[in-house]
């Protein structure tokens, strides 16, 4: 609020600019921004930011849930690794709702995703957009707006066709990721890998200005030439995870409890698979025996697998009635 005031007062005559300038570079938590000004308005833009705007905005009514309450929502965050990344969606949201623009990140994480969503939820006049490019993506990118602005899906997500003779060379997610990022992009513009049955290649998912580049740039996988082209959203070669639904009954939701029911091992041997790294909730290392599961949560163990912690529903002994998905 307090930059707003000194960009209203320069827009009104009251202060000078170059009076606003010091003002704001004296603010310290402004040390990574810098100023850029016009003959009406200054506005605060990041040196770097991996977030691109599909329109141009100006200063409209502030939402109701302003940045000074990020720390708040974030309070409850599980995940304390992806707190400053959370923080940045959450300051970009703020900041589309405010400008009445549509804005956009990379693609984030399943961590970041899932607490970025659900601290989206407590904003009031922010509308999120999620997509990855089919229903089962788990890496994806977030549309943030006002809901007056954001009515519609943004175009923002890319497929395109890895192809060429695999049929002697075997190869794995890793190896078209390596290549991929070989030809000198980041991560975040890469969304899902999805290899296909039959020594096909792979789909991916990308950002679509990255199209044209990763057609004529991406030409080796391994030591097969391929092909890179695009294709449509709809063409996207991918099989819906097989899954097992069970029941089990716990005294507790802790994780070794719930993780041995679930993976079918003793609570000691789930405990010492946790104390090793070996176990992930939401794909965030966990190494606390004591650390509580929730509903949609996410646990993977290196060498067993994931699964998915359904309906939760407590007994009438005070037990816990806990539904199991393990995906096959």
């Amino acid at each position: 609020m307090w930059i707003l005031r000194i960009s209203a007062m320069a827009a009104t005559g009251f202060c000078s600019q170059a009076f606003a300038r010091r003002s704001v570079l004296q603010f310290k938590s402004l040390r990574s921004f810098h100023l850029r000004t016009n003959p009406s308005c200054f506005s605060i833009v990041p040196l770097a930011s991996p977030f691109t705007s599909s329109a141009s905005g100006v200063c409209h009514s502030p939402p109701q849930a302003v940045k000074g309450e990020t720390d708040i929502v974030l309070k409850g965050a599980r995940d304390k690794d992806t707190v400053e990344d959370v923080k940045r969606v959450l300051e970009m949201a703020n900041r589309a709702s405010l400008r009445r623009e549509v804005l956009h990140t990379d693609f984030l994480t399943p961590p970041v995703l899932k607490e970025s969503m659900l601290a989206l939820e407590k904003f009031s006049d922010i509308k999120v957009v999620a997509q990855g490019g089919y229903p089962e993506a788990e890496r994806c990118r977030l549309s943030v707006g006002h809901p007056e602005v954001l009515t519609s899906d943004p175009d923002i997500v890319a497929a395109l066709s890895i192809s060429g003779n695999f049929g002697f060379e075997p190869y794995s997610h890793g190896d078209f990721l390596g290549a991929i990022l070989g030809t000198g992009i980041v991560r975040d513009k890469l969304g899902d890998i999805i290899i296909l049955e039959g020594e096909k290649g792979a789909h991916i998912l990308v950002v679509p200005e990255l199209v044209d580049f990763l057609a004529t740039s991406l030409d080796k996988v391994r030591n097969v030439s391929v092909t890179c082209q695009k294709i449509p959203l709809l063409a996207l070669e991918y099989q819906p995870p097989r899954t097992k639904s069970f029941k089990a009954v716990e005294a507790s939701l802790r994780l070794d409890s719930v993780g041995s029911a679930g993976f079918k091992i003793s609570r000691s041997k789930m405990a010492n698979l946790i104390s090793d790294g070996d176990v992930r909730v939401n794909w965030a290392p966990v190494t606390k025996s004591n650390t509580t599961v929730r509903t949609g949560d996410i646990i993977s163990v290196s060498g067993k697998g994931r699964l998915k912690i359904g309906e939760i529903n407590s007994t009438r002994k005070g037990k816990f009635a806990v539904e199991l998905i393990k995906f096959l």
